[in-house]
């Protein structure tokens, strides 16, 4: 399954996007990043199966545990692209987040966009990792 982030704004070099590129490389499913402008830009076209998970303050707080079991779930039923967008300043709106598969939130408090995308990347390493039974999350 495609591990696909599609995020607004320009990571360029920084130490987010070595933080993104550190764990992204780890990752033994296949994985894509997307950048889109501010503003504009065209969303890749929709695949059949695939599930599109918001990043959203307003989104579910799921633990590690949850989350690498949802992908495994998806995994395991064939689902072919797991698309994580990652919004403008404003966020979405009520007609994107009805359309989501998953709302998903990193905790009530606001994170930097570039920040978003290097804890979505660790997040996505982790639970990956769980799924292969690798010990690099320790549950406690």
């Amino acid at each position: 399954m495609l591990l696909h982030i599609v995020a607004r704004g320009r990571i360029g070099r920084s130490p987010e996007s070595e933080l993104v590129e550190r764990y992204l490389k780890r990752i033994a499913w296949p994985t894509k990043v997307t950048e889109l402008p501010d503003k504009g830009g065209r969303l890749p076209a929709l695949e059949p199966q695939t599930r599109r998970v918001l990043l959203d303050e307003k989104g579910e707080v799921m633990a590690s545990m949850a989350f690498a079991e949802r992908l495994g779930r998806w995994r395991d039923d064939g689902v072919r692209e797991a698309r994580f967008l990652i919004g403008a300043a404003d966020g979405f709106d009520d007609a994107e987040r009805a359309e989501a598969d998953l709302l998903l939130s990193f905790g009530r408090a606001t994170w930097p966009h570039m920040m978003a995308r290097a804890m979505l990347a660790e997040q996505l390493f982790r639970a990956t990792s769980i799924l292969a039974g690798h010990p690099y999350h320790r549950e406690g």
